[in-house]
């Protein structure tokens, strides 16, 4: 089985050819101002374009209303809406079922009961992402959390795992967690908000070399 890989917080073409090039599956355009990643509706609308069928594009809301969760959707018209606020069960639900759309929420994971409150998502979300407690920003904080917690988990939903994730690490941390997909985004830029080619490449190849060794078993 061939892990999945998210490249998140992408702002130009030639970070999502990069990504695609890589074997990235999903590449995500973050659409929240407060972000170093942020991009305008108007240019993930171009950016979803550019990256047409070639890859799967989820677009990241944090806490929008329902106005600009629907013009989010009808302008860039993604594979995937990724909810990365407090958002509820019932709205996601809500959203997945008025737009057809794969539907994804980032949890900030602080403890296990932390982890047992993810199962309140089933029926709601196709996927979550574990990711490091929200700080200043909801997520692309370059900081992880501790992975043994997913250990003994009995998930509920598939999941992957997101959160100070880089070249470096990223072995260790699916050797630790088992997870399916794994989703970067500042380890693999050069500065806040620019994605680096080569860290983009490496941490794909990192991934890749871990695949035959664990997967084919």
């Amino acid at each position: 089985m061939t892990t999945q890989i998210k490249i998140c917080g992408l702002s130009t073409e030639a970070a999502i050819d990069a990504a695609i090039d890589a074997g990235a599956t999903h590449v995500g355009l973050v659409h929240f101002e407060k972000s170093p990643r942020h991009v305008s509706l108007e240019r993930a609308a171009e950016l979803r374009k550019h990256a047409g069928t070639r890859v799967k594009v989820a677009l990241l809301l944090v806490n929008a209303d329902p106005r600009l969760t629907g013009k989010a959707i009808g302008d860039v018209r993604p594979d995937i809406i990724q909810f990365h606020g407090s958002e509820t069960p019932d709205w996601l639900k809500l959203v997945g079922d008025n737009s057809g759309l794969e539907i994804w929420k980032a949890l900030g994971v602080r403890d296990k009961p932390t982890l047992a409150r993810s199962a309140r998502y089933a029926g709601a979300a196709a996927m979550l992402l574990f990711d490091a407690p929200a700080k200043a920003l909801p997520g692309g904080t370059g900081t992880s959390f501790d992975w043994s917690l997913l250990a003994e988990h009995e998930h509920q939903l598939p999941w992957g795992l997101a959160g100070g994730l880089d070249p470096d690490n990223v072995t260790q941390a699916l050797t630790d967690t088992g997870a399916k997909l794994v989703d970067v985004s500042s380890g693999v830029e050069s500065a806040p908000g620019v994605k680096d080619v080569d860290r983009i490449a490496a941490f794909c190849q990192a991934v890749r070399e871990f695949d035959p060794q664990t997967r084919s078993s």
